[in-house]
C-alpha cells in the first residue's frame, strides 16, 4: 500500500506524491552500499536519512512512469470552432538523463492548430510533465510530446521545441557549462506549411509580456 502525501487532482487522473514503503525501503538500502562504496559513512549525522530522502526524491522525480498522459488531455477537451495556432510557450521541464541519471532542464514550446476540438490550456504542460518525469533523452522526450497531442487531439498539427540544459555535459564529461541543447518535433501542417512554421518559431522567440 502506497503512502500518499497529498490529494488526487479530481481531473480524471491522478497527480500525487506516492511512496510505496517497499520500493522506499530497497532503493534506501542499495544508497547506504553506495554511501560506503564511495568512501562515506552512511551511519554518520547527517547521512543517516539520506538513503530514504533520495529514495523518495526518485520516486518523485519519476512518477510519470504512473500517468497517462492522453488521460490527461482526454480530462479537458472541448468542441470549439477555432483554427488558429494555439501556442504554449516557456513551459519549465526538469527531466532525469538516462544515461547518467543527472538532471536536465530547461522549457518546452508546445504548439497546436485545432481541428474541430481545443484543450484545456492547464493541460498541456502536465502531459510535458508526465513525461520529463521519466528517464529520458531530450530527442523523444520532445517526439513523445508532439505525439501524445497529435494522437489525442488529432489537431491540423502540431509543434514542440526544447531547450534544455544537461548536466551530465556541465558538470562531467565535456564540461560546458553554458551548452544549451534545442530539439524540435512537427506534425501535420508546421511540416508541410513553411510559413506556419516560421510563425511559431517567431510566437516563440517574441516577448509579448
Amino acid at each position: 500500500m502506497a503512502n500518499s502525501e497529498h490529494e488526487t487532482t479530481g481531473e480524471g487522473y491522478e497527480r500525487i506524491d506516492q511512496y510505496d514503503p517497499a520500493s522506499i525501503e530497497r532503493i534506501s538500502g542499495h544508497y547506504g552500499e553506495i554511501l560506503s562504496a564511495i568512501g562515506e559513512d552512511p551511519e554518520r549525522e547527517g547521512l543517516k536519512r539520506t538513503p530514504e530522502r533520495v529514495a523518495k526524491a526518485l520516486q518523485y522525480l519519476t512518477h510519470g512512469y504512473d500517468l497517462d498522459p492522453a488521460a490527461i488531455l482526454r480530462s479537458a477537451m472541448f468542441t470549439e470552432d477555432y483554427s488558429q495556432m494555439v501556442v504554449v510557450k516557456d513551459i519549465e521541464v526538469y527531466s532525469m538523463c538516462e544515461h547518467h541519471m543527472l538532471p536536465f532542464f530547461g522549457k518546452a514550446h508546445v504548439a497546436y492548430i485545432p481541428n474541430g476540438r481545443i484543450v484545456g490550456l492547464s493541460k498541456i504542460p502536465r502531459v510535458v510533465d508526465a513525461y520529463a518525469r521519466r528517464l529520458q533523452v531530450q530527442e523523444r522526450l520532445t517526439n513523445e510530446i508532439r505525439d501524445c497531442i497529435q494522437e489525442t487531439l488529432q489537431p491540423l498539427g502540431v509543434a514542440v521545441v526544447m531547450e534544455c540544459s544537461h548536466l551530465c555535459m556541465q558538470m562531467r564529461g565535456i564540461q560546458k557549462q553554458n551548452s544549451v541543447t534545442t530539439t524540435s518535433a512537427f506534425t501535420g501542417i508546421f511540416l508541410d506549411d513553411h510559413r506556419t512554421r516560421e510563425e511559431f518559431i517567431k510566437l516563440i522567440g517574441t516577448r509579448l509580456h
